[in-house]
C-alpha cells in the first residue's frame, strides 16, 4: 500500500522546488554562486523551515569554509524576501521562517565512497560469468 504523505512533508517538497527556482532567478548577489536546495524540513506548526543547501564548487567545501559562510549569510539576509515570494507562489496563509544550513551529507557520502573504493578496489563485488551453463540456446 502506498505511503501517505503528511501536509507538512508536501509543503516542504513544494517549498524546495519554489526556493530552488527563486534562488536561481531572483537572488542577484554574486556571492551566492551556484546553490542547490537539497532538502526543506518544515516544523509541524509551520513556524520554521530549515533549508539545507549545497554549493557547486571545484574543491571540497566544509561547513566552516569562507565561501559557505558568505553564501549562507547572503541567503539568510534574503530570507524575508524569499519567504514572501514563496508565500505568494504557494498561496499559504502561514509561511514558515526560513533558516538556511549547509548540507554536509554530500561530503560525508564522498568520504564513505572513497573509503569503500580503498577497501574493495574498483573491481565489482560480484563477478559475472557471461556463459551460463543452463542456457537453452547453447544446448542445440
Amino acid at each position: 500500500m502506498a505511503r501517505e504523505f503528511s501536509r507538512v512533508e508536501r509543503i516542504g517538497d513544494q517549498m524546495q522546488r519554489e526556493l530552488a527556482t527563486l534562488i536561481q532567478r531572483e537572488v542577484k548577489d554574486p556571492r551566492v554562486g551556484m546553490v542547490t536546495v537539497n532538502a526543506v524540513k518544515v516544523s509541524r506548526d509551520l513556524g520554521y523551515a530549515d533549508v539545507y543547501v549545497s554549493l557547486l564548487s571545484t574543491e571540497e567545501l566544509a561547513e566552516n569554509s569562507p565561501e559557505v559562510k558568505e553564501s549562507l549569510a547572503v541567503l539568510n539576509k534574503a530570507a524575508g524576501f524569499l519567504r514572501g515570494q514563496v508565500g505568494r507562489a504557494m498561496k499559504l496563509r502561514v509561511v514558515p521562517q526560513l533558516r538556511f544550513h549547509f548540507d554536509t551529507l554530500q561530503g560525508y557520502s564522498r568520504r564513505l565512497d572513497s573509503l569503500i573504493r580503498k577497501a574493495v578496489g574498483d573491481e565489482p563485488a560480484v563477478k559475472r560469468d557471461d556463459s551460463e551453463p543452463n542456457d537453452p540456446e547453447q544446448n542445440d
